[in-house]
């Protein structure tokens, strides 16, 4: 019986994992770097989400096939709220090399699953060519190593720079210029952030969003292949006639190195491996040249640059008298679209004018500011007659041309016929220039003829100190909550500083495992113990991995903080004698009571001097 049950569930597993792999869409894509380099191997990976069979690769041109393809199989199972999924990855991988440089397609691959077809996309690879000159070796601070002591000064600027990377040098004023701030790096970088804020003097300025997870990317360089980031991209439109400098603007590189450093033990190969070093780089100034606008600019030029269109509609042509009319204008096209005014439109007498509703839909990129500016004027004829409404118009300066363009909108003429018995006016209540007609009052009351019946008013509440405590106090009390609450979420938020507060804490549970550990006489395991508790206590504190420290990390790291001599030398006395007294026979019980009370006193002493 109980075999049965068993088979049971396993039958049912199993067709609960065919009914979710059933429910998935197969998926076959094809992916490869973007840009590699000449002579240099890449990997072109086909991957599919199901067993499939029959794969049929194009014909690639330009490229070696050096390897491939070769086959891998993955798949895994989950089991959330008794429903089982399971997943599957099949990956085909050839190993390519360009034959030549250029941009190269290679077209979409076929598979067959469940006698289905499925096609791939294509890929398009740029190839660059090789370096013209030899990248630096390791000895001449290239990628992978620099000395111990060595600063910023001992990367070449040659390895890594900025460039300041803008469309146009000579423009007109609000033309618009884009400007790209771009790292080039031959050394391993982690980061770089801009170390002060650049003041666009002269130019109005609009960021273009970039991805936040950036991506490093080759680039062939004046001979040598970089790999480059687009840090900061803006567009910027010059205010005024003349030569305005773009200022240049610093940037801290935090580069990863590898520490070349005498091995003096076992350990030193595995804690001293690599460390983060600063590295000032500077983005140039740029100048540019702007001119001036032509002479004969419209009379309804406001300073608008770029290259539009407009169109108009009205609601209705014929209406009755009180009945509302809206009249849009729609503005599209790229420029400086912030500047564009809502055009002038003189409406007759005897049509009341609400303020126009405007509905901007702009956009930024790479080419600039582009969208749509959408206009409506609202109004309502009081009378009825015959009115024409006047043409609006809107003038640019075309980019294109070199010239002025001027765009108007049709005369509108509108028929109004005579209410419907009513003169009562239409009330609009979209638009908050115009207020509803309210009743305030009626012009006869009844005079009242019963006895009457005379009682002294009781005194409000609202007004009083009474009233005025019962707002206050939870008012007061919610804020002093909200200051609470808040500084809370931010200190947990800093995950750094939740670390340094409880290292003491976490060393604490591990001195007393280690206790009951002296207290067995287990030896190997207290000395790890006592080991782990420190260089744990000093990553939490110093909020570095542990991954990270060394002996050298943590005299440096402590020193900068005014720790005393003495005390990093207790630190460093700690971890010497636990990685060497599990290897040496003759320590006792004695020896490892005397660590464990140096370690005591050395945390404290240390916790004592960051209180201060």
């Amino acid at each position: 019986m109980k075999r049965k049950i068993i088979l049971l569930s396993l039958s049912l597993l199993f067709l609960n994992s065919m009914i979710a792999r059933a429910d998935e869409p197969v998926r076959f894509s094809a992916s490869a770097p973007s840009t590699v380099v000449l002579d240099k191997p890449f990997q072109l990976v086909y991957s599919v989400n199901a067993s499939g069979k029959d794969l049929r690769v194009p014909e690639i041109n330009n490229f070696d096939v050096l390897a491939g393809p070769f086959e891998s199989h993955s798949s895994s199972y989950q089991v959330i709220n008794g429903r089982t999924s399971s997943s599957v990855s099949v990956t085909y991988t050839y190993t390519l090399q360009a034959q030549k440089t250029g941009t190269f397609t290679i077209s979409s691959a076929s598979i067959n699953v469940d006698n289905k077809k499925y096609t791939s996309n294509g890929v398009a690879i740029k190839v660059l060519p090789a370096d013209a000159t030899p990248p630096p070796s390791k000895s001449q601070g290239g990628r992978n190593a620099i000395s111990k002591g060595s600063n910023q000064a001992s990367i070449s600027n040659d390895n890594i720079f900025m460039r300041t990377i803008v469309s146009k040098t000579n423009v007109y004023e609000q033309e618009a210029i884009l400007v790209t701030y771009k790292l080039y790096t031959l050394v391993d970088v982690v980061g770089c952030n801009p170390k002060n804020i650049i003041d666009f003097n002269g130019f109005m300025k609009q960021d273009v969003e970039l991805p936040t997870n950036k991506q490093l990317s080759l680039e062939n360089y004046h001979g040598r292949n970089y790999s480059t980031v687009e840090l900061y991209k803006v567009i910027l439109y010059p205010q005024h006639a003349g030569v305005i400098q773009i200022d240049k603007w610093n940037f801290d590189a935090i580069v990863r190195v590898q520490n070349k450093t005498a091995v003096r033990s076992i350990f030193d190969d595995f804690f001293d491996s690599y460390t983060n070093v600063s590295k000032l780089v500077t983005a140039p100034a740029v100048k540019i040249t702007v001119n001036s606008l032509p002479s004969g600019k419209p009379a309804s030029f406001n300073g608008t640059v770029g290259h539009f269109d407009m169109s108009s509609s009205i609601s209705a042509s014929q209406v009755k008298a009180n009945d509302a009319v809206t009249l849009k204008i729609n503005i599209a096209g790229a420029g400086n679209m912030k500047l564009i005014k809502n055009p002038e439109i003189k409406f007759p007498d005897g049509l009341e004018l609400y303020d126009p509703k405007v509905n901007n839909n702009f956009k930024t990129n790479e080419s600039g500011v582009s969208g749509s500016k959408s206009i409506e004027y609202m109004f309502i004829p009081r009378h009825s007659g015959n009115y024409e409404i006047p043409s609006a118009e809107f003038s640019y300066f075309d980019i294109q041309s070199r010239t002025y363009k001027t765009l108007r909108t049709p005369v509108y003429k509108l028929q109004v016929a005579k209410g419907t018995g009513t003169e009562t006016p239409t009330v609009v209540g979209n638009y908050v220039d115009k207020e509803d007609i309210k009743q305030i009052g009626k012009d006869i009351r009844y005079i009242q003829t019963d006895k009457i019946t005379l009682s002294k008013d009781e005194e409000p509440v609202f007004g009083t100190i009474l009233c005025w405590l019962m707002y206050l106090i939870p008012l007061l009390i919610s804020l002093l909550l909200f200051i609470v609450f808040r500084k809370q979420v931010k200190d947990n938020a800093d995950i750094s500083l939740v670390k340094n507060k409880k290292a003491n804490k976490v060393a604490q549970k591990r001195l007393k495992l280690a206790q009951r550990l002296l207290k067995e006489g287990k030896k190997d395991q207290f000395y790890e113990e006592v080991l782990k508790a420190t260089w744990t206590y000093l990553s939490d504190k110093l909020s570095i991995p542990v991954s990270s420290l060394n002996r050298e990390r943590v005299d440096y790291e402590l020193s900068i903080h005014n720790v005393d001599e003495n005390s990093i030398d207790q630190f460093k006395g700690i971890l010497d004698t636990c990685e060497f007294a599990r290897y040496a026979p003759n320590s006792g019980q004695q020896e490892m009571g005397n660590l464990y009370e140096d370690t005591i006193k050395a945390i404290s002493s240390l916790e004592e001097l960051y209180k201060k």
